[in-house]
């Protein structure tokens, strides 16, 4: 199955750790980008958050964007596609 959205973060970001744990559990796929190792993704996160890099961003194909959601938001925006 390929990646569904693509979720941004940083190697220390214990919310992306525990995001990405629950979304692993749950079979969901997604693409991971550290936003500290892409500079160009630290734009994306920035444009998805009035200037800020919070992370974990999560961008989906439609260029909707969930910032910290829970796996039933993640649930809730895929259901929409």
């Amino acid at each position: 199955m390929a990646a569904r959205f693509t979720m941004y973060s940083t190697a220390w970001c214990g919310y992306c750790h525990r995001l990405e744990s629950q979304l692993d559990r749950e079979g969901i796929e997604f693409a991971r980008v550290d936003i500290e190792q892409e500079p160009a993704a630290a734009a994306i996160v920035e444009r998805a958050n009035r200037g800020a890099q919070t992370v974990p961003t999560l961008v989906f194909p439609d260029g909707s964007a969930l910032t910290n959601p829970s796996v039933a938001q993640v649930r809730a925006q895929l259901a929409l596609a």
